[in-house]
């Protein structure tokens, strides 16, 4: 078996200091592993803990209790309590996180924001450039945008060039926070060419959809976010 991430018993509170204190149980024993090639739907209703989740995952969030271990660099790393410094290497070369929202430096041109993880990983500039022209292309932003600032575009653009951003280099891990919304039928049908695409190429993909018809696309297992089932199950996928 070629599992790249294993989850047992993880735990998230959240303490309410302006109301007295009240402690909200986010996440409860929380148990998954995800194998290279598959893609692990995360299911439920809004406020199960669905992007928590991932943003513990991803090193945000510090978690209550439990273990996150992943495969970086061909060893076993726990995530859990490891170094700061860990955590920027398993960022930059193991784990990759597509967010509902695109963050960027004010001022920094689209093709420069997308070829960022490429750059930061080696790459020579010619080879990560045309990488990024390629993903720019193929998820329809027009040419005349890339050497402006991602923050002028639309929303729909700014989610577009984040995937592509997210895309760019390949994960071995990705956590997907809602990479279909917003996006009209066309550019919904390249994320998940993209999502299939890096599956075939090994990746363990997390991933959180609302968007019925691409949750379907892409998922070979879904974990139940609600309170009373955060256990794994086998999604009954339609083929």
């Amino acid at each position: 078996m070629n599992t790249l991430i294993e989850v047992r018993d993880l735990s998230k509170t959240f303490t309410l200091h302006q109301q007295n204190g009240v402690v909200l149980n986010v996440l409860r024993g929380v148990d998954f592993s995800v194998q290279g090639g598959e893609c692990l739907v995360l299911h439920g209703q809004s406020g199960a803990g669905k992007s928590t989740l991932l943003r513990t995952l991803y090193g945000n969030y510090l978690p209550a209790g439990g273990s996150i271990r992943i495969c970086h660099d061909g060893q076993w790393l726990e995530l859990v309590g490891a170094q700061p410094r860990d955590i920027l290497q398993v960022r930059q070369q193991t784990l990759g996180y597509v967010s509902q929202f695109l963050r960027v430096i004010p001022r920094v041109a689209c093709l420069d924001v997308v070829m960022e993880p490429a750059l930061a990983r080696g790459w020579l500039k010619p080879q990560a450039q045309a990488r990024a022209e390629h993903l720019l292309a193929r998820l329809n932003i027009p040419q005349r945008l890339w050497q402006l600032a991602p923050g002028t575009f639309s929303g729909g653009e700014q989610q577009r060039v984040n995937i592509a951003r997210g895309f760019m280099v390949a994960w071995p891990v990705m956590l997907l926070d809602e990479p279909t919304a917003s996006l009209d039928d066309s550019n919904r049908q390249v994320v998940l060419e993209l999502m299939n695409e890096a599956k075939a190429g090994g990746a363990a993909l997390i991933g959180i959809f609302h968007d019925r018809a691409a949750r379907e696309a892409v998922a070979d297992r879904h974990l139940d976010m609600t309170p009373a089932h955060q256990a794994e199950e086998d999604y009954a996928h339609a083929r």
